[in-house]
């Protein structure tokens, strides 16, 4: 059942690294990989907005020229060819920069897809384990927010702290060489400015950081609201969602303000210093024009050269926020990244074929979560079980005894830390895990569909995959019809499109039933050699179970199964029956012989007075 946060129950978020653990240039070089094969288009723009802005520094040279010339000597002729030069400057100056962004739209915007398929592809292939401990939300604005601030960055900042730079060192040294004392003043303010630049980064990381993470549980707030609307309105709780968001969106709030002043008071810094220091120019440079000792020419071809290194200085306050923010949303994007995947070979720890061996076999099995303490005691303890070939097992325990994280073993969603499993002899760790998912086919307790038809919700059961990884669906429409039957889903007909219905997100459209029914037709498509079913038919009517279970004995007659029961019609269903407790098999027989021997068997089935399963939830 989707859950919310409330205001008494914090999103948790991973931890993120200590302020200026990584250098930002450092974290930005990692971007290189996906930047390389468009980097002859990003240099010849970086070259062409080199160019186009330094151009503005060649307006204050036929200024002085005008000034000094033409207009002096009252040459109408002349100002003309002035003027009509500066237009032309300005017409090739804004082509430039229009052609700039030509040559980087295209090949940046393939950056951020293959970034954002990359990231999807990894984390498709991370243990589960890893989405365990992280939020959605926050997976989902590393995929979306933090890629858009990536690209936002590669075509904007990354290119304009290189352009900026190179045209504030052209244009000090047009200063020094115009007059070289006016330069002089011009450059004081160059060492106060460094200072508070350096305390800015530090501070606008550390804010860019905390905002970054903060969207992140905003987005995870939204998503879980959104698929648990029916629980939130089914008890009436719109009013403490409303007030968990809002105080969420609180904190995002003064974190962006937070932000905010510190980019106001480093942008303050960069246009006061620069500015009381052409003020102080225009006082010394009028003196000296006064004087005789400098032309006016010289003096508008001073001040015009300035003003037009006003915007580079006063933006690198910009730039350099945007640069923090582009870090931060890179730390994050491979923070998720370097998650280490699955392995999809086999590990070769037990390889090999047993020859005496067949069906499923649990060989000293124990388990316990990746984040537990070593030390704690295990979910799972030496556990032994053999579900011999074409024989149906029905596993059962007490609430919190393991049996979801027993049958979670098998196709390796989880890593044993001790003991093995076998398939016909093959040790699981030992085989392709393409392959030994293949070969299992699962019914979780908990169904879930995807936003796409019945058909291909179903057909994901039958896929297989070849040599070159495309994945291709096995299942046709007379497998698609014997796994309906089979799941006696017979509403299917009755929907607007019939296997073709979408079904809606999380496939909320259906009832619980349905989604189950239409999940088991999914496991038993492929005809698998290995079902795993966990409690599958536990949001059926007594009717419909009936039903299912008499198509579902077909199935199981021609394949090797575990089945999670709680129910005793579900355990009938089973040949043999394995009891789970305190982390260990300890029992296994029919299920009459379970009644007559085990007082806590009986207890699980019909309720009568005798010892219980273990007390405490167990697994997840």
């Amino acid at each position: 059942m989707p859950t919310t946060p409330t205001p008494a129950e914090p999103v948790e978020t991973p931890t993120p690294p200590p302020a200026g653990e990584t250098p930002a240039v450092r974290t930005l070089l990692r971007l290189w990989p996906y930047v390389r094969p468009v980097r002859a288009r990003w240099i010849s723009a970086a070259a062409v907005a080199v160019v186009a802005s330094c151009l503005s520094l060649v307006f204050p040279i036929v200024l002085k020229w005008l000034v000094d010339g033409p207009i002096t000597d009252r040459d109408q002729r002349g100002v003309w060819l002035g003027a009509g030069l500066l237009l032309t400057l300005g017409v090739v100056e804004a082509v430039l920069f229009g052609f700039r962004r030509w040559l980087v739209a295209r090949p940046l915007a393939a950056v951020e897809a293959a970034m954002r398929s990359d990231l999807y592809r990894h984390l498709q292939r991370v243990p589960v384990a890893v989405h365990d401990r992280w939020a959605s939300g926050q997976l989902l604005s590393r995929g979306t927010t933090d890629l858009s601030v990536i690209r936002m960055f590669l075509a904007f900042p990354l290119t304009f702290l290189l352009v900026n730079g190179v045209t504030i060192l052209a244009g000090f040294a047009v200063l020094l060489s115009q007059e070289w004392t006016l330069g002089l003043v011009l450059l004081l303010p160059a060492l106060p400015m460094m200072v508070v630049g350096y305390r800015f980064e530090g501070s606008y990381s550390s804010a860019s950081r905390r905002a970054q993470d903060q969207v992140g549980d905003l987005t995870t707030v939204v998503e879980e609201s959104i698929l648990g609307i029916r629980v939130i309105k089914g008890f009436g709780r719109h009013r403490s969602q409303a007030h968990a968001f809002h105080e969420l969106s609180g904190k995002l709030r003064g974190t962006e303000l937070h932000k905010a002043r510190l980019l106001a008071t480093v942008q303050a810094s960069l246009t006061f210093f620069p500015e009381l220091a052409l003020g102080s120019a225009l006082v010394v440079g009028t003196v000296q024009v006064a004087d005789g000792s400098l032309s006016a020419g010289t003096l508008v071809a001073f001040l015009s050269t300035a003003l037009a290194l006003r915007w580079p200085v006063e933006s690198l306050g910009y730039l350099v926020a945007m640069s923090q923010e582009a870090a931060t949303a890179t730390r994050r994007y491979f923070e998720a990244m370097d998650a280490p995947e699955e392995d999809p070979r086999g590990t070769g720890v037990h390889d090999g074929l047993l020859p005496d061996d067949d069906g499923l076999r649990f060989d000293g099995v124990t388990f316990r979560f990746p984040d537990a303490d070593p030390d704690s005691v295990p979910v799972l303890s030496r556990v032994d079980l053999h579900v011999r070939r074409g024989e149906t097992m029905a596993l059962v325990g007490a609430t919190g005894s393991g049996k979801t994280t027993l049958t979670a073993l098998v196709p390796r969603l989880h890593e044993v830390d001790g003991g093995r499993i076998t398939l016909d002899g093959r040790d699981v760790t030992a085989m392709d895990r393409t392959e030994l998912r293949e070969l299992v086919s699962m019914a979780f307790e908990e169904p879930t569909l995807f936003s796409a038809s019945v058909a291909e919700n179903i057909r994901m059961g039958a896929t297989t995959t070849g040599e070159d990884g495309t994945a291709t669906e096995d299942g046709g429409d007379a497998a698609l019809e014997r796994a309906l039957g089979v799941a006696q889903a017979h509403f299917v007909a009755d929907l607007p499109h019939g296997p073709a219905t979408e079904v809606g997100e999380q496939g909320l459209s259906l009832s619980g039933g349905q989604r189950q029914r239409l999940a088991l037709a999914r496991a038993v498509v492929g005809s698998p050699r290995f079902l795993v079913l966990d409690d599958p038919l536990s949001a059926l009517d007594v009717h419909t179970e009936a039903a299912v279970e008499a198509a579902l004995r077909e199935v199981l007659a021609q394949t090797t199964a575990l089945v999670v029961a709680h129910r005793p019609s579900t355990v009938l269903l089973a040949d043999r029956v394995a009891l789970l407790s305190g982390g260990r098999i300890t029992a296994v027989g029919t299920h009459h012989e379970l009644l007559r021997d085990s007082a806590e068997y009986r207890h699980l089935m019909s309720g009568d007075d005798g010892p219980e399963g273990p007390e405490g939830d167990r697994t997840r």
